[in-house]
């Protein structure tokens, strides 16, 4: 399917190829400027940009924007994720997040019992890795404009040069570590919004990834990580391998799925691996250091599921070998099956 007319639709922000180009044509077409300092700008396309404040010391910002439907779903709910999203966008830059922004647009007649709801979520995330909100601003708009709520969020970490890890710096021969089960968040929106009865088994996984990282930093060397939300671990292993410059290999058998999201995912004919997550990370970690890496993820509150599900290889393509014995090619999505789901 072409999407070349001069509409914007609802897969142009759905992390994927066509957003991927959208991005590149329009966005970054019209900037002049995209960096400071000679640090890690928009063009780039990372989590993250990095401003360096001299020789030894960067900050670390990134900003999100969250139209997730429905607003509360299993494991989570709007407040969580805004909170928890931005959070992990400046942990797989390799530093600690210590401050968000936060800016809210609300529909006029939203019930207000449901905003402190949303306001302790956020909370309760910032404090799970004790940073803090440190400024905001709250709109209301006429209630036929909006479907509930917006809400925007800017983090900031603060770390040395030398902390930073991109999602390009991968090499022949590191591991490539999940921090959990894929598929969790995508598939527990669409049994919400389809009704399917699982809320008492599929539940989000939205969570900060601050404490797996940096056990991983402890213990191991990393090369590059990325956290796999819109367009699923399809796409993040895609967008680290072609900006690497390599390939990849993985092994179907490692890769840790879900009863339940194999059987919401074959239910509506979705790849569970093209759907986001809000809790993992994916890591490129050098091999001699993956095992102490993956013992010391696990260990952690998010991270018992860990697995090292492959390794980089030369070439351009993201190859997994299957249960059955044979191959199959790993390509980006066009777009993420799941709509708002973020």
């Amino acid at each position: 399917m072409a999407y070349n007319d001069d509409k914007i639709n609802m897969v142009h922000g759905a992390g994927g190829e066509v957003m991927q180009d959208m991005i590149g044509d329009i966005i970054l077409g019209n900037l002049s400027k995209t960096s400071v300092n000679g640090g890690i700008g928009l063009e780039a396309l990372d989590d993250g940009a990095t401003i360096p404040l001299d020789d030894d010391h960067v900050v670390v910002t990134t900003v999100d924007s969250h139209t997730v439907q429905p607003l509360f779903f299993p494991g989570g709910d709007i407040g969580r994720i805004s909170a928890a999203g931005t959070l992990n966008d400046v942990s797989v830059m390799g530093v600690k997040p210590v401050a968000l922004t936060n800016a809210m647009v609300i529909s006029e007649g939203f019930p207000r019992s449901d905003l402190d709801t949303i306001m302790k979520s956020m909370n309760e995330a910032c404090e799970e890795v004790d940073a803090a909100i440190i400024s905001g601003d709250t709109k209301v708009i006429d209630q036929d404009k909006l479907d509930g709520i917006i809400i925007s969020t800017s983090g900031i970490g603060i770390g040395k040069k030398e902390d930073i890890v991109t999602d390009a710096g991968l090499e022949v021969g590191d591991k490539v570590i999940i921090t959990g089960s894929v598929g969790d968040h995508g598939m527990a929106i669409m049994s919400k919004r389809e009704g399917f009865g699982y809320d008492t088994e599929l539940k989000s996984d939205v969570a900060p990834v601050w404490s797996m990282v940096e056990a991983a930093k402890k213990v191991g060397t990393l090369t590059a990580m990325k956290d796999p939300t819109r367009g699923g671990i399809a796409n993040a292993l895609n967008e680290m391998a072609n900006k690497s410059g390599v390939g990849m290999l993985l092994d179907e058998e490692k890769i840790p799925i879900k009863d339940a999201v194999n059987a919401v995912s074959e239910m509506l004919g979705i790849d569970p691996f093209e759907v986001a997550n809000e809790g993992k990370v994916i890591m490129g970690v050098k091999a001699d250091t993956a095992e102490d890496v993956l013992d010391a993820i696990q260990k952690t509150k998010y991270g018992k599921d860990a697995q090292i599900i492959g390794e980089v290889t030369e070439g351009k393509h993201v190859i997994m070998e299957t249960v059955i014995g044979g191959e199959r090619l790993i390509e980006p999505p066009m777009a993420d099956p799941v709509p708002r789901v973020c």
